[in-house]
């Protein structure tokens, strides 16, 4: 009966441990989206969108489960508000996309550096 209760006991404890990890991955995960946003905005270099992108995607992935649950939230409501208040079209949403994806499933972010980017991005 002790062992079926520790047991129990246990299974409490490492679900709540589960699930506040997930919390904490999703929160540092939306910080390293934050920060790959300010980074795009600050940088202010043409045609730079896509690495930031995949590099916040990629940053936020890495942080396990929950980084990889806030970052596809986070991309897709970015580009369901981008698709439906800026007009910038259906094509570039998808490419936007793309490189969120690519981002997320652990590809370089590089891919998408475009030259001449300064290297402290």
């Amino acid at each position: 009966m002790r062992l079926c209760v520790c047991f129990v006991l246990l299974s409490f404890i490492l679900c709540a441990s589960a699930d506040l990890r997930f919390a904490w991955d999703a929160v540092r995960g939306a910080g390293d989206m934050a920060r790959a946003y300010w980074d795009m905005r600050e940088a202010n270099y043409k045609g730079a969108d896509k690495y930031f992108h995949a590099r916040g995607n990629y940053d936020a992935a890495r942080r396990g489960p929950g980084g990889a649950w806030a970052a596809k939230v986070l991309s897709d409501l970015r580009e369901k508000w981008q698709s439906d208040v800026s007009g910038r079209g259906a094509e570039d949403t998808r490419a936007d996309q793309q490189a969120n994806e690519w981002g997320r499933r652990g590809g370089d972010p590089n891919r998408y550096r475009p030259a001449g980017l300064p290297s402290k991005y």
